[in-house]
């Protein structure tokens, strides 16, 4: 029989879920088939939120996929469970990791704008304030954070924790990092569907020795899609950082990223947004000012959108010889950007205390923004 979408979708025409009138096609239980290789990846969504019946449903699509179509498919059925809640009660999103006191997204709405780079200065600038930092590379398709951190040709070593084995992150400049980078070949192209990409985020989230941190800041790739609802999905995010440039088709494209955050399924606090690429000052005249991709757009922005400025990075040329080396730019000894990313930094950490002021004390982390910026557990 062929192994394809078709006769996935035949064969689990002859079975039903707990509860429903239908095969589990007709009556829409199956949601997506992904095919990798021999791997087969099936989403389902049910009514019946026992596990018992979670349990079934795995095990019947399981059975059926080897049986009548290949038996040594490597099957995966993840279950989601679409019972109505109580009083309408809000769903919970995401699950506590362990140790991790702030999760904090660094979105886009385009690609190009330096979004993985203020992501690594900001990590950088809270592990030199003296917080315990972690950077998870959630951009599947295109991993840079290995590169900037001089880590590219390290791997992440295994560990036991309680019995299981485990990712152990790895670490330079006091940042513990975690990338799809670490295992793929530099020429190699990631080419995967949503599910599987997802499959490989949750991995590097729930099945690594993060240990303790204060914040785990998360490089989403740009745009608005599939990573980034299953990241939100997967974790509580405590709040999101925008980047952009200061052109126009930038601003519109960080408008989307901001609204995306602000959906009434999703409320995710936007913490700010970072003007990137605010203007250019050439290394031969220091106080000069050119506004080459426009002045203050970001800074409008947020304005427009009540949401915080945090600050704006110029376009100076060592930023990206610092990406380029693997040394960011806060680490520098002299200069003007290790105080540009500290102060965006302590922008950011001020507005999370606000946010987490209005949260019950049980799911907060007291952060205090004086002289040496210090967390207390």
């Amino acid at each position: 029989m062929t192994f394809d979408k078709v006769a996935i979708l035949n064969a689990l025409k002859t079975i039903t879920a707990p509860g429903e009138a239908e095969n589990m096609v007709d009556s829409g239980v199956v949601k997506n088939v992904v095919i990798f290789g021999d791997e087969v990846v099936v989403d389902v969504t049910i009514s019946n939120p026992t596990l018992q019946a979670k349990k079934r449903v795995e095990v019947d699509i399981m059975k059926t996929i080897h049986d009548l179509v290949f038996e040594k498919a490597k099957v995966e059925v993840r279950v989601t469970v679409n019972a109505p809640t109580a009083n309408n009660a809000p769903t919970i999103k995401g699950q506590p990791i362990a140790g991790i006191q702030n999760i904090i997204a660094v979105a886009s709405g385009k690609g190009g704008v330096g979004k993985s780079t203020v992501t690594a200065n900001l990590a950088v600038s809270l592990s030199n304030m003296g917080f315990k930092v972690g950077i998870l590379d959630a951009d599947i398709y295109g991993p840079s954070i290995p590169i900037m951190f001089d880590v590219f040709d390290q791997r992440p070593l295994s560990v036991q924790v309680d019995g299981k084995a485990k990712m152990k992150p790895v670490e330079n400049y006091g940042v513990k990092i975690l990338s799809i980078g670490f295992f793929t070949k530099p020429d190699q192209a990631v080419i995967w569907r949503g599910p599987m990409a997802s499959k490989a985020l949750n991995q590097m989230i729930f099945d690594a020795d993060w240990g303790e941190l204060d914040f785990l800041i998360v490089d989403l790739p740009p745009g608005t899609g599939d990573i980034h609802l299953s990241i939100m999905q997967a974790m509580p995010i405590t709040g999101a950082v925008v980047v952009s440039t200061p052109q126009a088709v930038a601003l519109a494209d960080a408008r989307k990223g901001v609204a995306m955050f602000q959906q009434d399924s999703i409320q995710v606090p936007v913490l700010g947004i970072v003007q990137n690429m605010a203007y250019f000052t050439p290394k031969e005249l220091p106080d000069n000012k050119y506004y080459i991709f426009g002045d203050g757009g970001a800074a409008s922005l947020a304005e427009d959108l009540g949401v915080p400025f945090l600050g704006e990075v110029p376009l100076v040329q060592s930023i990206r010889e610092a990406g380029d080396v693997g040394r960011p730019a806060a680490l520098q000894e002299q200069g003007p950007l290790p105080k540009v990313f500290e102060n965006i930094t302590q922008n950011m950490v001020t507005e999370m205390v606000k946010r987490n002021k209005s949260l019950p004390p049980t799911e907060v982390i007291k952060i205090t923004t004086m002289a040496g910026c210090s967390a207390s557990k």
